[in-house]
């Protein structure tokens, strides 16, 4: 399965990689607590132990009551049954679930909707359903709103904030660094299958390199479950919120109790479904179903019809957009176009500012477990050249995520992926610096842009492994 993403040096081996994570009792027991060699326990209707090749991607499904993470960055020891459980209940029929309570219980015990959809989402059904960026929105949102959710948000404005605050972090750190007290190099926070992997299994030297600037989805729900909560008169708990995301790892990320201003318990995210789940899909395939509307403007305050994205080929561009920014801040160079040099493979790019025969900043994007591999093994051996890294865990970025884009065996839809990315390419980038509904939120929401408020709900902080990794399945 790892080959597949191309002939990197000093492969990582695993004796499993194919997991299974689920709320059985089974999963429950601890990797470190088997006996070296034992078996693990067999999973009823999961194929494991099949002498077929698994496809990169087939265990990459969302079930009733387990969750399949074949590509994830993590060990058993990276989710908990308890988690496991968590994570499956976040489905479409808890979604019907809400929705149907809201129509029989009294008024005043109903739960406001809010479905929140990330940008790489919208090319999906674009892509999918032969429809162009705008109408798949305004499709997707009529649907939603002919269920009964009450308001539908694009996270675009979530990942504005968590640029600009990976945009100073970065300049921070570049005047902080020295060798005694290392600062860099930073690594991106945006990917929760990345963040989880350098949380509970990495843990030093890698995680105090993370950026601390939220993610978006992480800073959606503190707009969602605090700023909109208080224009509109409500506590968090009378608001269901749901995000419809590209990546199953974004519903492990839910998980995460990093809500600030909420009493303990509460999570800015209810329930994350992935675009290709049924209900999501469902407005797309009932072709009868002509239903529109516009999206709402609480947050981003554009027109419904323009569709915006940030400066990335399938993510939300945290290298261009931070180089762009360190390259003025630092050295006073207005970079227009940012050139990227492919190294040993599509997933691994490199981007330098030079001046005078002199490298000044040198960044790299990588995509995907090998790549990744290669990040985390130069950076403990202490040879690493980059000063910025770009870490996302799905090979080809967030449109790859395994949520959408896969074939019914649970393959990559290469044809699909391909149209995903010259619809994405084509949505008009508006950087985060040229939106003033940021900077005006900056003010309203959080008592100004460096203000203790900004701090607590932007950024976060990182744990270290809970469990030491496990020596007899992970070699370096």
């Amino acid at each position: 399965m790892l080959e597949e993403q191309g002939s990197l040096s000093s492969p990582l081996s695993l004796s499993d990689s194919q997991h299974v994570l689920q709320p059985s009792p089974e999963r429950a027991v601890p990797a470190a607590a088997r006996s070296p060699g034992s078996p693990r326990p067999p999973v009823p209707g999961s194929g494991i132990g099949r002498s077929r090749p698994l496809c990169k991607g087939e265990f990459h499904k969302l079930a009733d009551a387990k969750i399949f993470l074949s590509d994830c960055l993590a060990c058993d020891s990276c989710v908990t049954a308890e988690e496991g459980l968590q994570v499956s209940q976040q489905n479409v029929k808890d979604f019907f679930r809400v929705l149907n309570l809201n129509k029989k219980c009294d008024p005043s015990q109903h739960k406001v909707l809010a479905v929140s959809v990330c940008p790489q989402s919208l090319p999906y059904f674009a892509a999918k359903f032969r429809l162009s960026v705008t109408d798949a929105s305004r499709r997707l949102c009529g649907f939603l709103k002919s269920l009964g959710v009450h308001y539908v948000f694009d996270t675009t404005i979530a990942a504005d904030f968590s640029i600009l605050e990976s945009q100073k972090e970065f300049v921070r750190r570049y005047q902080q660094h020295s060798e005694e007290e290392p600062a860099l190099p930073m690594l991106t926070s945006a990917c929760p299958g990345w963040v989880r992997y350098a949380e509970r299994v990495l843990g030093h030297p890698v995680t105090p390199h993370l950026c601390t600037a939220k993610s978006p989805q992480q800073i959606m729900g503190s707009l969602v479950k605090d700023y909109f909560a208080r224009r509109q008169n409500l506590s968090p708990d009378k608001i269901f919120h749901v995000i419809v995301a590209p990546c199953y790892d974004k519903k492990l990320e839910a998980l995460r109790e990093d809500f600030p201003t909420a009493p303990h318990g509460f999570r800015g995210a209810d329930c994350v479904l992935t675009s290709a789940e049924e209900g999501v899909t469902r407005p797309h395939a009932e072709r009868a179903s002509r239903s529109e509307a516009p999206g709402d403007g609480s947050f981003g305050g554009l027109k419904e019809e323009e569709v915006r994205r940030h400066d990335g080929a399938s993510s939300d561009g945290y290298l261009a957009h931070v180089f762009r920014h360190a390259a003025k801040q630092l050295f006073d160079e207005d970079v227009g176009e940012v050139t990227y040099r492919t190294l040993r493979n599509k997933d691994f790019q490199e981007v330098t500012l030079e001046k005078n025969g002199e490298v000044l900043l040198r960044f790299a994007a990588a995509y995907g477990f090998r790549n990744i591999q290669n990040v985390v093994l130069k950076l403990k051996k202490g040879r690493f050249p980059y000063h910025f890294v770009e870490v996302l865990a799905c090979a080809g970025g967030c449109l790859n995520g395994r949520g959408q884009a896969q074939t019914e065996d649970g393959c990559a839809d290469k044809a699909l992926l391909r149209q995903m990315e010259g619809i994405y390419a084509d949505i008009p980038v508006r950087p985060p610096e040229n939106s003033a509904h940021v900077q005006e939120l900056y003010q309203e929401w959080l008592d100004g842009a460096d203000s203790p408020r900004a701090q607590e709900a932007l950024h976060t902080k990182y744990q270290g492994p809970g469990l030491p990794a496990l020596s007899r399945d992970i070699k370096w």
